[in-house]
């Protein structure tokens, strides 16, 4: 142990070494349902040389390393290690935004670089890059978008890791790679600059997308030290539209017709439970909340750019309440019995600003203190027989129906459409977190076998996924077995 520990003091520096039991114990869970093993220790690497170099020592030394990026909290057990042994790479150190480009709306940024830091430096140059819905001020943008995490605005979606372009790795097997069009040139990021280079097409070396390899990967295959990111122009000014209804089915058709016209920039549908846990103060504003709003919420941002911006944004409303009065709907400046600046706050605020250091203010966790996640991909049809799957799990468990918190959110251009079951439960009330587990378990399962698509199979959900698809599981770890061939990084996750 000791051994361990002055080999990683040579590579990161003292200071960037932490092994007490109280810092160990905070990355041997999460709020996922994972069994919790802890770290033998944290390791901070301040830099690309000090990855490659950590990468290298764990192959010599066979020891798994699990890389995180974010802060807390955890949600889906991906950063926690499947192993014993293992020592965490926490690259929250790694925090430069090493090139802002406005004119090709490309920035590139470390992987420790966080919302709450970009968004602000974006915005002086009159960019922001489209965020998953109200990500907590401490979540990593390269995390994030490797985890495929879904983004608001569908028109901008044009495959599912976007705006994700080209990334810098360290395989597994302590191999340096660029991917994209940064493959094609100098291995340094200056020079590329330098000769007018810009990091901005994400095929490549050759053809392949060697960068989807990384994505929805849990740090398995390469640790990420940089990665370019398209980003948008500030949307000014911009406002809010809604149309409620009392069922899902009643939005279908409507949704459809918005965002295959690609006027409206964020666009998605929230249950009332779960637009009353995004926009709830606390507990029991949230309980109320849930009580009060309608059954469904289908939210629709309009904004103008730098040229005639009011125009702008007055035509973008115009198409899409031509689009509301012919599927028989009423458009509305406001959700009755909400301040829209509320929900303003959530949608427009970028990231979550209330969020604490320990997370304990986290949106998601405001209700009961603890929640489970259930998501998925489906079109959009199809999305209310997932729904009374659901539904009916909860009844057998007798889980509150009225508790279950569900986001829809199109994504690839409305190809698909990412849908979350949120259940939230009492952390400290075993026969409640007992419940909420076993909730978990058995609708995964249900959903799985009714065609749920699971992009992102975290923990229990991985076996059931790739059994399902034995080729795909087998090309993925022939692929494994090439850029991680001594299995050092993220051992045990997804396939592998």
């Amino acid at each position: 142990m000791e051994d361990m520990k002055q080999d990683l003091i040579g590579i990161v520096g003292a200071d960037n070494v932490l092994d007490d039991p109280v810092i160990t114990e905070a990355y041997a869970k999460d709020e996922s349902f994972v069994l919790s093993i802890k770290p033998k220790m944290v390791v901070r690497p301040g830099g690309e040389a000090e990855v490659q170099a950590l990468v290298a020592w764990a192959n010599k030394t066979a020891t798994p390393l699990v890389p995180v990026s974010s802060g807390v909290p955890h949600f889906y057990g991906d950063t926690v290690p499947s192993v014993p042994g293992a020592v965490i790479v926490d690259l929250s150190r790694m925090t430069r935004i090493l090139r802002v480009d406005r004119r090709n709306r490309m920035v590139v940024v470390e992987p420790g670089v966080t919302y709450a830091q970009l968004q602000p430096e974006l915005a002086k140059e009159g960019m922001r890059i489209t965020p998953p819905l109200y990500p907590r001020a401490n979540k990593s943008v390269v995390g994030s978008l490797l985890e495929r995490q879904p983004t608001l605005i569908t028109r901008y979606n044009y495959s599912l890791p976007e705006p994700l372009r080209n990334c810098g790795v360290i395989w597994g097997s302590g191999q340096r790679f660029f991917t994209g069009d940064a493959g094609w040139g100098p291995a340094d990021l200056e020079a590329q600059w330098a000769s007018g280079g810009r990091q901005v097409d994400p095929k490549g070396p050759a053809q392949t997308d060697f960068y989807r390899l990384l994505t929805g990967a849990e740090g398995s295959y390469g640790i990420v030290t940089w990665a370019s990111v398209k980003c948008e122009l500030l949307a000014e000014p911009r406002k809010l539209l809604f149309v409620t209804a009392p069922k899902l089915d009643d939005l279908v058709d409507l949704t459809y017709r918005v965002v295959r016209i690609r006027v409206a920039d964020e666009i998605f549908v929230v249950n009332g439970a779960y637009l009353a846990a995004l926009v709830g103060k606390d507990a029991a504003d949230v309980a109320a909340l849930s009580l009060s709003l309608p059954a469904w919420t289908l939210v629709m941002g309009v904004g103008g750019r730098a040229l005639f911006p009011e125009d702008r944004m007055a035509v973008a409303e115009k198409d899409i309440a031509d689009a509301v009065a012919a599927s028989g709907k009423q458009l509305l400046q406001a959700i009755p019995g909400l301040a829209t600046s509320r929900v303003e706050a959530a949608v427009f605020g970028e990231y979550d600003g209330a969020a604490t250091a320990d997370g304990a203010a986290h949106w998601k966790l405001r209700a009961k203190g603890g929640v489970a996640d259930i998501l998925f991909h489906t079109p959009l049809d199809k999305a209310a027989g997932y729904l009374a799957t659901m539904q009916d799990a909860a009844v057998a468990h007798k889980y509150p129906v009225g508790d279950i918190g569900v986001y829809l959110q199109p994504q690839h251009q409305g190809v698909a459409y990412h849908m979350e079951f949120s259940l939230p439960y009492a952390k400290d009330d075993k026969a409640e977190a007992a419940k909420a587990r076993a909730l978990y378990s058995a609708a995964s399962k249900k959903l799985i076998d009714d065609g749920a698509y699971f992009s992102r199979p975290y923990g229990e959900w991985a076996d059931p996924v790739y059994n399902r698809d034995a080729a795909g599981r087998d090309a993925l770890r022939t692929v494994k077995k090439i850029v991680d061939p001594n299995n050092v990084l993220n051992p045990s996750k997804l396939c592998f």
